[in-house]
């Protein structure tokens, strides 16, 4: 590589620990790259979307611990322990002393962030690399001349360069209807709240139960009611002034998430289950790795001895003497989460997830099945298109559902709501209504088991579901699409011939002919292990790497969270360094990208 002068955009979570393992090696770094354009569209720079305080809520909770948080120079429960009780008050951390076990607020942890950030630019700007802090200047479109990347931006001005790393987070393409309620997104989530003195006297709806979908019941509730102890319990007392206010959660499997658990190690690994060499005996002659072949063959002895040492053995037979396959270890985990009461069901869980937390008591299925998963994610351009369907239809769902874990203060207010009725969850697909005669409120039609759909509406009802996989279209720098310089991340089928063959649920849009084989687009931008952006005929751009999970997770559906933020970041800064040793091209043969994963342990 020569030297260069980098642009980063964006400067949430993933630039973060992107400048900070670019600091980690600064003595081959500075050698080679003059200088940093960290461009930033919001006011604060070093925070992300869901830790801003302009965008979350002092009751909103981070849903990870201290000692979950990848390595930054210094850990969140120390940095905490720092400040002084007013400052602790402020975002709403009030129980001392710090627990690097315990879930503190989403602001806490924006502030945190915003305090490394600031420390890895100075070690930057000390260490030789002159860094530019560009805040309220959207990117707003990127073109390609020769070696060069010209980058346009909301101000109007155009700058060059001659590498572009893409860390842009959240990305909602749809907005708001306020004419009849509906909301998009719970972000920012102050558009929610009542005025100071006003109250929502009516059932609120939320499409989901997810995390997000909690972050807005934290926040209405504490403005519609108290909560208090009462022995030893959490309760809720709505104001009288609230008469009439409660959330109706909407779940299409009436789901909800499992519970904080204990976990033996914190971090992920990819090789935690499984040598490297295991893992490349998998492929088959046409180069696919099967995804059953991977359960069978890597997870199935991993998940017996996790069971085993929590003591189903049950399950563990099943795996060992049965020889379930995945669907229907899927099917079967998923019944012990079903309830007639979610709810109650989340009462009886609460009690085995306390006693993990209290007792360092880890619950080995669940954190073996994460790293797994992990594992298998960054394998994922192995798999064929007939397994990026199953892994999508059959199985992300449980995962995000056992994986996403709620802390267990979250589910005390839940409890505490449910107790003082003014939560409810109901089960089955919706449809949002866009055709419905009355137009100041959210029409929404329920699918019931029979097929039979209900119709509901709200006042007010917010779209919680997550963020979802961007199309090609969608993409915001317009320029690289018009001139071929991206293209839709794809799948081959390995036995699959004609889309006639496929089952009747497969979206016929999302099938296509790349170089003769019928292939499936699995959703956003393609990229490589390196995360360089393909172009049209499949040769990789030198100069932009979108380590977005926004865009990326067709090519990495199982990237999520803090840790893949520091996880995909790490890839992209070891390639660097890779090439820079070797005086060679990027180099993401999968005997190479593999062996830099397991000399890094990532």
């Amino acid at each position: 590589m020569n030297k260069n002068n980098i642009a980063i955009i964006g400067s949430g979570a993933t630039a973060l620990y992107f400048i900070n393992h670019i600091a980690e090696h600064l003595r081959i770094f500075n050698t080679i790259i003059d200088e940093i354009s960290i461009f930033e569209k919001g006011a604060l720079m070093g925070i992300g979307m869901p830790y801003n305080p302009e965008t979350t809520d002092i009751y909103n909770l981070a849903n990870i611990s201290s000692e979950e948080i990848p390595e930054l120079p210094t850990s969140f429960g120390d940095w905490l322990r720092g400040q002084d009780t007013a400052l602790l008050k402020s975002w709403n951390i009030v129980n001392l002393p710090i627990d690097d076990t315990k879930v503190y607020s989403r602001i806490s942890l924006g502030a945190y962030f915003q305090d490394q950030y600031n420390n890895i630019i100075k070690k930057l700007c000390e260490g030789g690399i002159l860094v530019h802090q560009l805040k309220e200047e959207e990117v707003i479109d990127i073109e390609t001349v020769n070696e060069q990347v010209i980058i346009k931006t909301s101000k109007g001005t155009t700058r060059e360069f001659e590498k572009v790393i893409i860390a842009t987070g959240h990305h909602w393409s749809e907005g708001d209807n306020l004419d009849i309620g509906y909301y998009s997104s719970p972000w920012p989530i102050q558009k929610l709240l009542p005025s100071p003195g006003n109250f929502y006297n009516f059932t609120i709806g939320t499409l989901g139960a997810s995390l997000s979908a909690f972050d807005v019941v934290t926040s209405l509730a504490h403005r519609h009611g108290r909560f208090s102890k009462i022995n030893g319990e959490l309760n809720y007392k709505l104001y009288s002034e609230a008469k009439g206010f409660k959330i109706s959660m909407h779940s299409s499997g009436g789901w909800l998430p499992h519970l904080q658990y204990e976990q033996e190690f914190p971090m992920r690994e990819i090789y935690r289950h499984v040598k490297k060499e295991k893992m490349l005996s998998l492929i088959d002659k046409d180069g696919f790795l099967r995804i059953h072949t991977f359960f069978d063959k890597v997870c199935r002895n991993a998940l017996i001895k996790a069971f085993e040492r929590d003591q189903k053995f049950e399950m563990a037979s099943k795996l060992k003497e049965e020889r379930i396959n995945f669907k229907e270890f899927v099917e079967l985990m998923s019944l012990e989460h079903e309830y007639s009461d979610s709810f109650e069901g989340m009462r009886k869980e609460r009690i085995e997830a306390r006693n993990s937390i209290k007792n360092n008591k880890p619950i080995y299925w669940k954190e073996t099945l994460d790293d797994l998963m992990y594992c298998l994610n960054f394998h994922a351009e192995l798999l064929p298109a007939e397994d990026h369907l199953f892994f999508r239809n059959e199985v992300m769902s449980f995962l995000m559902n056992v994986i996403a874990a709620l802390p267990l203060s979250s589910a005390d207010i839940l409890l505490a709501l449910y107790d003082a009725d003014c939560i409810e969850l109901v089960t089955g697909k919706v449809e949002v209504m866009e055709d419905a005669v009355n137009k100041n409120r959210t029409h929404i039609k329920v699918e019931q088991e029979d097929g039979t759909k209900i119709p509901l509406d709200y006042k007010m009802f917010v779209n919680c579901a997550g963020q979802k996989n961007i199309d090609l279209e969608q993409f915001p720098f317009t320029s690289l699409i018009k001139g071929g310089k991206v293209r839709k991340a794809r799948a081959q089928f390995e036995k699959v011939k004609t889309s006639n063959e496929l089952p009747e649920s497969v979206n016929r849009e999302l099938i296509f002919t790349d170089q003769d084989k019928l292939s499936l687009y699995t959703g956003g931008i393609d990229v490589d292990a390196a995360y360089r952006l393909i172009d049209e005929d499949g040769t990789p751009n030198n100069n932009i790497f979108d380590i977005s999970f926004t865009h990326t997770s067709g090519c990495r559906p199982y990237s999520y969270g803090l840790q893949a933020c520091s996880a995909t970041s790490k890839i992209l800064t070891e390639v660097w360094l890779s090439a820079i040793s070797e005086r060679s091209e990027i180099n993401v043969e999968i005997e190479k990208i593999t062996s830099l994963y397991t000399e890094n342990d990532i």
